[in-house]
């Protein structure tokens, strides 16, 4: 497939932005049964859930890019019943909505006891926060699907597809809270944040060698007699049917060479895990917050190579037929 860097830049910012939400959230968590001590009047869950919102939007942003009609985009969450593209639609907005209540309860310090049970006592911010992750993994689940549901790609037709979009989301969000964590002077935080960075970025690291051994594998269902429906058992093309490149040619292939995808398998495989391993295992201890800051960076430029390569793998049955130029 052709990888439009529109939809790159959607799901990458978007899937920081959950990440990190789902980190605040964690920390939050930890501090309310008093797992972790408090971050004090550094507003961390506040500026944490200002990041978040602004990546979400970025994210809406750049999917604006990819479309022909972007006034018609209102049109796309009719369809909520059988299509996860239109369901993503609605998740997106949910989410930015619950990250927004969420930071500004924190921002201008609207924080109450909701629930109060012996020695338990719970924040409002926190029951908006279990609806704000509700909401980030109905999020995941939906971006994940629009692409695990198509079983002719068969690259991406995989319980991994989904897996992994919701380890490298989390994964970068997690190494971002730590870098925010280590910025505001919250040591406690940054350990527990980049411990658990390290742990996802390991676990990703695995589920994302599997998907590349499986496609590695793939015995493709389609070949050159279906796609020209001539069962003949030689067939040997000459051209594609026409003297020029077409719709076909250029929204279903990438059009680079296997150096080029191999270049930038290395690249990713380099950036998102053993670097930023490295440079989080280095930095948490002290609380080194530019190199926790380089850590994130280093890795979403990996992303964006991995989630390059993620959609030029998947190669579209059409393209047997369109192989000869």
């Amino acid at each position: 497939m052709h990888p439009a860097f529109s939809v790159i830049f959607l799901t990458t910012l978007i899937g920081t932005a959950q990440g990190l939400f789902l980190a605040l959230f964690s920390s939050q968590v930890y501090s309310e049964f008093d797992l972790l001590p408090g971050i004090g009047d550094t507003n961390f869950y506040g500026i944490g859930a200002a990041i978040s919102l602004a990546l979400l939007i970025g994210g809406l942003i750049s999917s604006f890019f990819h479309l022909g009609h972007p006034e018609r985009a209102w049109r796309a969450a009719a369809r909520w019943k059988t299509s996860w593209l239109s369901r993503e639609v609605i998740a997106l907005p949910t989410m930015m909505a619950a990250v927004f209540v969420y930071g500004l309860i924190h921002l201008m310090k609207l924080d109450s006891v909701a629930f109060s049970q012996g020695e338990i006592n719970l924040s409002t911010s926190l029951f908006v926060g279990i609806f704000g992750v509700i909401a980030t993994f109905a999020l995941f689940l939906c971006t994940a699907m629009i692409y695990a549901c198509i079983k002719f790609l068969q690259e991406w037709s995989s319980p991994l597809t989904v897996i992994n979009y919701f380890l490298f989301g989390t994964a970068s969000g997690f190494t971002l809270a730590t870098a925010l964590a280590s910025f505001l002077g919250l040591q406690e935080q940054t350990l527990f944040l980049g411990g658990w960075a390290i742990a996802l970025t390991i676990v990703v690291f695995i589920t994302r060698s599997a998907s590349l051994y499986r496609n590695s594998r793939i015995k493709h269902k389609s070949t050159v007699q279906s796609a020209i429906g001539i069962r003949h058992n030689k067939i040997q093309q000459k051209a594609q049917g026409a003297m020029g490149g077409s719709f076909n040619t250029r929204e279903y292939f990438h059009g680079k060479t296997a150096m080029f995808l191999k270049s930038i398998k290395f690249i990713f495989m380099v950036l998102v895990f053993p670097v930023p391993l490295l440079l989080l295992s280095a930095a948490i201890g002290n609380g080194s917050t530019e190199v926790l800051v380089a850590a994130f960076i280093i890795q979403y430029v990996g992303l964006l190579a991995e989630r390059w390569f993620f959609f030029a793998q998947a190669n579209h049955p059409q393209n047997i037929y369109y192989q000869t130029v």
